[in-house]
């Protein structure tokens, strides 16, 4: 399968690089909505939000950017690894048609996928490393953390992507149920909310989801400039080569009888 991708990597790249410049080809000023969408999520979150939330963050009631820090923490790390869930879901579905007709390794279809969301992902977070540098509040030598985090977060995100994705060719009512499970995962994960204004009983059942600990992690990055602590990562990371290890064999078992289902 490596080989396979390293083979067909100019195919991959050109793909994403296809997709992103797609997106903006007949737009008046082309990229600059990658940038401007990000910049006021950033603005409206700070605005609105932090006056609102503020109180909620035990220890940070005089810091005028703390709930706008914390919550695009959250959001953008949720946004990345929900779009690469999301996309990979249908991803086979929605290039039925190229997989009829083109001989190519199917793998190469996720991978797009992955980079693509990674490349919109990154120009967000940019624009987020670039408020917070500008109000004074750069996260220093803990940003570093940041990598092997997304590196979890994506053979997640992939492993579950890539394992629905599958199943969607040949069960269609995955693709619904998947977007209805976003929505509730996403409320019950603390991005919006932190864990100290739940309940201690509802709090222990919360810290069982498995992006509990990441978005955590991210936070702590971004808020308190602190290491993140690995040990809470474990269950994560255990799911992860669980997933991983399903979604390759059952797409390999599976990818010869796609044609025929598409």
């Amino acid at each position: 399968m490596m080989r396979s991708l390293w083979a067909y990597r100019g195919f991959v790249w050109s793909s994403v690089m296809r997709e992103f410049h797609g997106k903006y080809r007949e737009s008046l000023f082309g990229a600059f909505w990658a940038v401007a969408n990000p910049l006021a999520m950033i603005l409206i979150y700070t605005l609105v939000m932090g006056q609102l939330m503020r109180p909620t963050l035990p220890g940070y009631e005089k810091t005028p950017f703390a709930f706008p820090i914390y919550l695009c923490a959250g959001m953008i790390t949720w946004n990345f690894f929900s779009e690469v869930v999301s996309r990979l879901n249908g991803v086979f579905i929605d290039n039925g048609n190229l997989i009829k007709k083109s001989n190519f390794p199917r793998i190469c279809l996720p991978i797009i996928v992955v980079l693509s969301a990674f490349l919109n992902f990154a120009i967000v977070m940019a624009v987020y490393l670039i408020f917070l540098a500008l109000i004074g509040y750069w996260p220093g030598m803990p940003l570093l953390a940041i990598f092997p985090l997304l590196l979890l977060q994506v053979a997640f995100a992939m492993g579950l992507g890539v394992l629905l994705g599958t199943l969607n060719v040949f069960f269609r009512d995955v693709g619904q149920l998947t977007g209805v499970v976003l929505q509730f995962w996403f409320w019950l994960t603390p991005i919006v909310y932190t864990m100290g204004a739940l309940p201690e009983k509802i709090r222990n059942i919360f810290a069982l989801n498995p992006l509990t600990a990441l978005i955590q992690s991210y936070q702590q990055i971004f808020l308190t400039h602190q290491w993140p602590a690995a040990r809470p990562l474990w269950p994560l990371a255990v799911a992860s080569i669980i997933l991983l290890m399903m979604a390759a064999r059952f797409f390999s078992m599976r990818v010869g009888e796609m044609v025929d289902e598409l």
